[in-house]
């Protein structure tokens, strides 16, 4: 019957993300938290199954030149060594009980910057509006990709909201396809090898893999096919409020 519980999980989690474009991370690990997992499992589980589920996305992307490989080569070389560093971190503690606190507080920072990335997304790329040119860009968002690299690890959030509204701000004149395409190819292999990386920790749960996994790819197809249909306007303040209000939860209490 739990099995049931966790494809309907996956299924819900993703026509949210196939309808309104935020992150798996951001929603799938709260809900697993409130499902009793302990918090390495869920962040272990999770950052495995975004990466299986988004990879069919990659290729679409990719096949359509959406990706800038230059960009996802920069981000790559900060957050990809960044998340095998912080793995190895996490490996020193004797049990996994000993970091959970970190774990959970880095989640509440990451959800509740997600929260305001999701809100005041226009705002914030306004307000940050850099004027540089690509090789400083570039050198910038390494350096962004290692910090993105760390909290992902440690959160399973961010790699899309976070990694898109960081690009929007670095590269103004990108078109919106060519970000979510190189956004994409730059968090499947970060959440890869963050969660080959839990794995070695024994932070993966097979069997709740398996049931998101089924549950959540036909529902983001599904997602991305009603999303012209939905009030994107209302949806996305309200999946906003959510993750504000879990990001809180995990911050204070």
């Amino acid at each position: 019957m739990e099995f049931i519980w966790f494809i309907f999980a996956g299924a819900v989690v993703g026509l949210a993300v196939g309808i309104t474009g935020v992150g798996g991370g951001s929603l799938m690990t709260p809900l697993l938290l409130l499902f009793g997992f302990p918090p390495h499992i869920a962040v272990g589980t999770d950052l495995l199954y975004a990466g299986i589920a988004k990879s069919t996305g990659v290729a679409m992307h990719a096949k359509r030149g959406n990706v800038n490989w230059r960009i996802v080569i920069a981000m790559a070389a900060g957050s990809l060594p960044a998340s095998i560093i912080t793995v190895f971190l996490l490996s020193q503690f004797e049990k996994p009980d000993h970091y959970q606190d970190i774990l959970t507080t880095t989640l509440g920072l990451m959800l509740t910057l997600t929260a305001i990335v999701v809100l005041f997304r226009k705002k914030l790329i306004q307000t940050f509006n850099l004027s540089l040119n690509h090789d400083q860009s570039t050198k910038l968002i390494f350096v962004c990709g290692f910090i993105l690299g760390i909290l992902v690890t440690l959160t399973s959030v961010g790699a899309g909201a976070l990694g898109t509204a960081i690009m929007m701000i670095l590269f103004p004149l990108m078109r919106a396809k060519n970000i979510v395409g190189t956004d994409l190819a730059h968090a499947v292999p970060l959440t890869l090898v963050a969660g080959i990386g839990h794995i070695f920790l024994g932070n993966v749960d097979y069997l709740l893999l398996m049931a998101l996994l089924m549950g959540s790819i036909p529902s983001i197809y599904l997602g991305t096919r009603i999303a012209s249909h939905v009030p994107n306007n209302v949806l996305q303040p309200i999946l906003a409020s959510a993750l504000l209000s879990f990001g809180v939860k995990y911050l204070f209490f």
